[in-house]
């Protein structure tokens, strides 16, 4: 179930949803802005105006879908841009945002669209990109309700392929073989035999014991449309082509020899694949992909530019041209895809960039308005490095410390080197690139160099436990640090 945790804090009784509206999700309506705000706080320090913005736009979402049909439709996704410096967190928030409410998500470079000899190539392949987001979640949801009868049946067939070829030859000359009751008996006694053999071959089977044992199994693979086009990927592919190909493509079937283990698994994918319906799990991921999706468009800064008159050429005419292809889509219209039509009115797009070289007012009007919701980002300071380093529960000193417990080394940090490693990342980003807690990464990964790479042999030599001080770390990162080509160079 989703959201357990949050669920479990709050336990307050559900209202009847009024006559004529949609029952309200059970999950979402425990996870108010409040709790999606602190959820977020577990895993990215700060910004808490970008957090609360995405948080608001996730709820009304929510609110929207409980509203009666014909005021739902009137009623526009609140789309966000962040502007902010890079390594501060945009892309980060609309990823955990997605991951805590479950929503299919796609994060698009803008540049992409952008490449030499293109002018908004193949804008609509991230909707495209977004439905197989929405399949996938689907088809892991159907999965796991079917799982159940599709391991039977997988079992069942493997035993079936275990099973010999013929009778054993142990009393076979003590069997009757002739026919009226004689005949009746010995027929008896063989299906007897055969019974009492497949539920041996079944215990053996679910208790491992037959894992490595070699079996023969026919696979069937379709190949790829893409392949008959030189391989032209499927996004830039017409959809009824592409769907067309799949149904005059034969499939190709090879016998191979593998052992149960893969066997189980390549019996079970088939067998889920019998008991799903395809045409209720492609339904349900357009109606998801629509009402609840997210695109992420990083890098939106990179295709910001003034209107250029004349009809010039340049770089600016092929940014323009991308804003022009990309205003429909966030405006909302029907993407045709090799599944059906998606319609992209209620796609909540989250855009981000620098702006650094640049404004959100270079980019079209009519783009502009498609993103009411602005917020900025600040830049990181050291006490922030210092917090990003101590409490996230996927910090960089905890998946240190993690990554070398595999190898059975527990390592331990001094309060005063935490801060050392956020001066270090503070000061390379103020005499260097910021790269915002990107320098982080690089401090940490340069200060735990020699330890990574010495582990095994320390443990070997009866090193169980290592501290990490503040000697240590400048030890590691004052001679670079010092250098200032060589800082540019290894930092």
């Amino acid at each position: 179930m989703r959201h357990d945790r949050l669920i479990a804090m709050m336990r307050d009784e559900k209202a009847p949803a009024p006559k004529g509206q949609t029952p309200p999700d059970p999950d979402m309506q425990h996870l108010t802005p409040t709790r999606i705000v602190e959820e977020l706080n577990r895993y990215i320090i700060g910004q808490d105006q970008a957090k609360r913005a995405v948080a608001v736009a996730v709820r009304n979402r929510w609110r929207r879908r409980q509203l009666p049909p014909e005021t739902a439709r009137e009623i526009q996704p609140r789309n966000i841009i962040m502007v902010g410096p890079t390594g501060v967190g945009k892309t980060e928030i609309a990823r955990r945002l997605a991951q805590l409410v479950e929503a299919p998500f796609v994060k698009i470079e803008a540049t992409r669209f952008t490449e030499v000899g293109y002018h908004g190539r193949d804008v609509e392949s991230m909707v495209r990109d977004l439905l197989d987001q929405a399949l996938a979640m689907v088809r892991l949801e159907h999965s796991e309700k079917v799982e159940g009868k599709a391991q039977e049946a997988a079992a069942e067939r493997l035993v079936d392929l275990l099973l010999p070829g013929q009778e054993p030859s142990v009393a076979r000359e003590e069997r009757p073989t002739v026919g009226g009751d004689a005949g009746r008996v010995a027929a008896e006694d063989s299906g007897e035999w055969r019974s009492r053999l497949r539920s041996r071959l079944r215990k053996q089977l679910d208790e491992g014991k037959l894992d490595d044992k070699v079996v023969e199994l026919d696979i069937t693979q379709k190949p790829a449309a893409g392949m008959l086009l030189g391989g032209m990927g499927m996004d830039q592919m017409d959809p009824d082509l592409s769907k067309m190909l799949e149904r005059i493509m034969p499939s190709n079937t090879a016998r191979k020899k593998v052992t149960v283990r893969e066997a189980r698994n390549l019996l079970k994918a088939e067998e889920t694949d019998k008991l799903i319906d395809t045409e209720r799990m492609t339904t349900e991921a357009i109606e998801r992909c629509e009402q609840d999706g997210i695109i992420f468009l990083d890098e939106i800064d990179k295709i910001a530019a003034p209107e250029t008159g004349g009809g010039g050429r340049g770089p600016d005419v092929s940014r323009q041209g991308v804003q022009r292809d990309l205003l429909p889509i966030v405006e909302g219209t029907s993407v045709t895809t090799r599944h059906g039509v998606v319609k992209t009115d209620h796609i909540l797009f989250v855009a981000a960039g620098a702006f650094s070289q640049s404004a959100v007012s270079d980019l079209m009007p009519e783009l502009q308005g498609r993103f009411p919701i602005r917020v900025e980002l600040s830049a990181l300071t050291r006490e922030d490095f210092v917090r990003i380093l101590t409490e996230p529960g996927n910090s960089l000193t905890m998946q240190q410390q993690r990554l070398l417990s595999v190898e059975g080394l527990t390592v331990g940090f001094d309060a005063d080197a935490v801060e050392k490693l956020a001066d270090y990342a503070a000061q390379a980003n103020a005499t260097m690139e910021n790269i915002g807690a990107r320098r982080l990464m690089t401090i940490v990964e340069r200060v735990f160099e020699e330890v990574n790479f010495n582990a095994p042999e320390r443990v070997a030599a009866g090193e169980k436990s290592f501290q990490v001080t503040r000697a240590f770390v400048e030890e590691q990162v004052s001679p670079i640090m010092a250098d200032q080509d060589l800082s540019r160079f290894v930092l």
